[in-house]
């Protein structure tokens, strides 16, 4: 086969400014070929080159070496060199054309003719150049000195490979742009490339060794000195300045595996690997014969080796077998969970093929590495995976005392149930004994599990459970125990994992926490909750006390009960339950609590004194009588001095609840507002001058039940016009409190009555008074304002009390 030359030339010195142009083509080469050839034959000098170069200098000057694709499929190998000559730079281009689908003669790559000796730097005498067979190779690129070259880009060897594989899978991908101070150097980079890649993407690799204007480069990897570098910074390049600080960041495992058998010096490997089943680009089959070949690689070569070898376990031989368990199971400090998986995998695929002596150091390199690190959570390999006996004690005995150390550990920061598990197992397979450790090791497990928001390996754990009765019993015991204080926490744990409650365990606690969701959804009864919850416990709280402790927190939670429930929780259980479990304090809160409104919370408070005496504190004692006093004062069993009493109570109580308060005070006025009140508990609260006892008479006044009265009963607005009118020398704050209720609560009333109706108030008030109580009501209706004058500018600053 034979190729068509041409040449292409700058203007020689003394021809008229004709500049570059085509000085000899060969025959059968298209008009479009020239024209796209004559944009890539051009040649510009370096940055600062002289403008009359010696011999010397021309020497130093960068060649551009090129393979370019045209736009018909065809291909221009091309080289560029400079010439002397004064004024602009001149130069020479000595190309051949290769025709859509054709290759260099002997299918050498195209890199092979760098500095080839048929590369002329003059234009052949004849108009039209022969066509040439051969393009034989020079010496620049010896075995010998590739590999020193490679050694000497040691840390850009895997980025630029990484980059070659990304252009020749994807030729549209961002250009490689490499920068060296010599174009040879770019050139000797191409024939690493041709080493390694594919025949085929060898084969279509495009570029150039020199070029001053790269953004204007077709070529895939482009060559360019560092002075022609720094404004490269288009995501469209993929810039490697071969010199400085060595590249950083994770590449894929192909091209590691490829830098470190260049930096091994075994370029052979590339031709034996591509011998062998797999994909090209694919790390397994390289990576598996560096191995074999005894070049130390990273993990994730080890693991691409042992996938690959694990896909195919019938191809390997004895030998084979036995330098890649030695290779993959050599020290190493750089060892991944990923690659851990990978021995995995190839031990799987090993099993049953291969002897039990080849395959357990694997087995124990697994073992050791899900033992030593933590995020290594690996299928444990089988007993049968070690040779002898003696290979699993010796095991047992290095790994114990990390195992134990961390199965038994106080903290659980970090730690997963899926890990522990794993520890278990791998105790197991080793014949561990962990009888004196076990209640350690569940307690850990135990706090493990209730402080996880989400257990990782549910099922793990249950087959754990199933295989190992030991642990199931200890773990269990103390995941009772454990809900007891942490029920909300056990029942999280029980709606993600149901644990089994089989056997001859009790397990109270337990059993109310899985019990309780289902519970929970029958309905808002809490109490029918707490009843369905006890029953699953299987003890009665007057037997077990405790298990109503956890029964109530499982239902209500941070919630506290009402003071109806609170009753009915202290009349099913009795006082002697509670005070066990120490449940009394969610009485106590349930009537500290409760509305102001809530009848039931005094009657609560009446009982908690009465069973609890002891338990409860001076002050929340003094609150209970607070609330009991309302319910006496409501049922007519206080004596007499309703307000010194209450006033007495609440300093007892402070600080006092605000609700607690409301319910005392609130309902001292309701039974002072009504007209069956006795008057010396009125004149006493009037004379109280207590503002927050006024204020709750002032409240429960502007009640919407008082304004109903008002409207209904025309002898009750005469009662309330006689005691709003009366004491006005009792103190600041009744002063002020009847006056605004004289204004803002009767006067819109008695507006609204009919004439009929003010009559039978005038009469009311005349027989609940007297005849000048009844002339008083009259002025006062007439003449808005008759009190607001007596009571001066007191009324006019009044704050109205909501």
């Amino acid at each position: 086969m034979s190729l068509a030359q041409l040449h292409y030339t700058s203007a020689s010195a003394g021809e008229d400014g004709v500049g570059a142009r085509f000085t000899a083509v060969g025959g059968g080469i298209p008009t479009p070929v020239l024209t796209e050839a004559e944009q890539l034959l051009g040649y510009e000098p370096p940055a600062g080159a002289p403008y009359h170069p010696t011999t010397a200098e021309l020497r130093s000057f960068p060649e551009t070496f090129s393979f370019s694709a045209l736009s018909d499929g065809s291909h221009l190998l091309s080289r560029t060199v400079a010439l002397g000559g004064s004024g602009a730079c001149h130069f020479h281009a000595h190309a051949v054309h290769l025709p859509a689908g054709t290759r260099l003669p002997g299918g050498a790559l195209p890199i092979t003719a760098w500095r080839s000796p048929s590369w002329a730097s003059t234009t052949p005498d004849s108009g039209t150049p022969d066509r040439i067979s051969a393009l034989p190779a020079s010496a620049a690129f010896g075995q010998e000195a590739l590999n020193d070259f490679a050694v000497s880009r040691s840390p850009w060897l895997a980025t630029v490979f990484a980059d070659l594989r990304r252009v020749s899978e994807k030729p549209s991908s961002a250009q490689i742009v490499l920068v060296e101070r010599q174009s040879a150097d770019v050139a000797r980079w191409i024939a690493l490339a041709g080493a390694v890649l594919p025949p085929e993407d060898a084969q279509r690799l495009t570029f150039t060794t020199y070029t001053r204007r790269p953004a204007h480069s077709p070529h895939q990897v482009i060559g360019v000195l560092p002075d022609d570098a720094h404004e490269l910074t288009d995501p469209a390049f993929r810039v490697h300045t071969c010199a400085g600080r060595a590249p950083e960041g994770p590449v894929d495992a192909w091209a590691e595996t490829v830098a470190r058998i260049w930096r091994g010096r075994a370029p052979e490997l590339f031709r034996a690997a591509s011998e062998l089943p797999g994909e090209p680009f694919a790390a397994g089959p390289l990576a598996f014969t560096a191995l074999h070949a005894g070049i130390a690689l990273g993990p994730n070569g080890r693991a691409a080796a042992a996938d690959w070898a694990a896909e195919r376990p019938y191809a390997l031989d004895e030998q084979q077998v036995h330098r890649l368990t030695t290779a993959l199971t050599a020290p190493a400090d750089d060892r991944t969970a990923a690659e851990s998986e990978s021995v995995a995998r190839l031990l799987s695929a090993l099993e049953g093929r291969v002897p039990a002596t080849a395959t357990a150091p694997l087995a124990a390199l697994l073992v050791t590495e899900a033992v030593r690190r933590s995020d290594a959570v690996l299928a444990l390999p089988p007993r049968s995976a070690f040779a002898e006996p003696a290979v699993v004690k010796e095991l047992a005995e290095e790994l114990a005392p990390d195992l134990l150390a961390e199965l038994t550990a106080e903290t659980t920061v970090g730690e997963t149930i899926g890990r522990q598990v794993q520890l278990l197992r791998i105790a197991r397979l080793l014949d561990m004994d962990l009888t004196e450790q076990l209640p350690s090791v569940a307690r850990h497990m135990a706090r493990t599990l209730l402080a996880a928001p989400a257990p990782d390996s549910g099922p793990a754990l249950l087959d754990l459970l199933d295989e190992q009765f030991d642990v199931r019993t200890a773990l269990l015991g103390e995941l009772d125990r454990r809900a007891l204080t942490a029920p909300s926490a056990a029942e999280e744990l029980l709606t993600r994992v149901a644990l089994p409650f089989t056997g001859a365990q009790a397990l109270p606690h337990l059993r109310m926490c899985a019990e309780a969701p289902r519970a929970k959804e029958q309905g808002s009864d809490r109490i029918m909750a707490l009843h369905t919850v006890l029953r699953a416990a299987g003890f009665s709280p007057f037997a077990e006390p405790l298990v109503l402790r956890t029964a109530i927190e499982l239902i209500w939670g941070d919630a506290t009960p009402t003071a109806g429930e609170a009753r009915l929780l202290l009349g099913e259980s009795g006082s002697d339950s509670h005070r066990t479990a120490g449940t009394w304090s969610h009485l106590l809160a349930a009537a500290l609590s409760a509305p102001s409104d809530d009848a039931e919370a005094a009657e609560l408070a009446h009982d908690l004194l009465r069973c609890f005496p002891q338990e409860i504190d001076a002050r929340a004692r003094g609150a209970l009588r607070l609330l009991e006093f309302a319910r006496d004062v409501r049922s007519g069993e206080s004596p007499p001095g309703w307000p010194d009493r209450a006033m007495a109570l609440r300093a007892r109580a402070e600080p006092v609840e605000p609700t607690v308060l409301e319910h005392a005070y609130g309902t001292l006025a309701r039974i002072l507002l009504a007209p069956e009140r006795p008057e010396a508990e009125l004149y006493a609260f009037v004379h109280s001058d207590d503002p927050d006892l006024i204020a709750a008479y002032d409240r429960a006044a502007r009640h919407g039940t008082v304004l109903a009265r008002l409207r209904a009963e025309p002898a009750y607005v005469a009662d309330c016009f006689t005691v709003w009118t009366s004491h006005p020398h009792a103190g600041r704050a009744w002063s002020e409190t009847r006056a605004a209720l004289l204004e803002e609560v009767l006067r819109p009333v008695v507006r609204d009555l009919s004439g009929s109706e003010i009559a039978v108030v005038e009469k009311a008030a005349e027989q609940t008074g007297s005849s000048r109580t009844a002339e008083a009501f009259r002025t006062w209706r007439r003449r808005p304002g008759t009190f607001g004058r007596r009571l001066g500018s007191r009324l006019a600053a009044r704050v109205r009390r909501s």
